[in-house]
């Protein structure tokens, strides 16, 4: 039994790593100066209802790849990290550097949204190929 449970986790944690691929190269994907929503990652990510899991990978990134996580906000422009928080503070440094108002915590989604064209999700930038690379942070 306990066999078959390491070998179930040992396959979880590849289809997991798999996604979280995904999730880096959409998130790579967003232009300065535009945001998009978890929702939105999940879905262009090709990974239904996975909101939360695009918060996962984003906060399970290795430090190494340059990711810009603060583009992703939630579906009603919010910043969902906490305001006591220090990346809160940080995220809105860095869309604010990127001319995106922030205001309150929030933006304008009808200004700001990331809305891609076929070229764009297909020519992106190069993407976090990192086949041998088995770390993510949290593990």
């Amino acid at each position: 039994m306990l066999e078959f449970l390491g070998n179930e986790l040992g396959f979880l944690g590849k289809k997991r790593n798999y996604f979280y691929r995904h999730i880096w190269n959409t998130v790579a994907s967003i232009p300065p100066g535009r945001v998009a929503s978890y929702g939105q990652i999940a879905k262009l990510a090709g990974i239904a209802n996975g909101a939360r899991l695009v918060g996962w990978a984003l906060r399970g990134a290795p430090a190494d790849i340059d990711l810009p996580w603060h583009r992703v906000v939630n579906a009603q422009g919010r910043i969902s990290i906490p305001a006591t928080d220090p990346a809160h503070g940080e995220q809105v440094r860095r869309l604010t550097a990127e001319s995106v108002q922030v205001a309150g915590g929030f933006i304008d989604m009808s200004r700001y949204s990331w809305s891609p064209d076929l070229d764009e999700l297909v020519w992106g930038p190069p993407s976090f190929e990192m086949a041998e690379r088995t770390e993510i942070v949290g593990e």
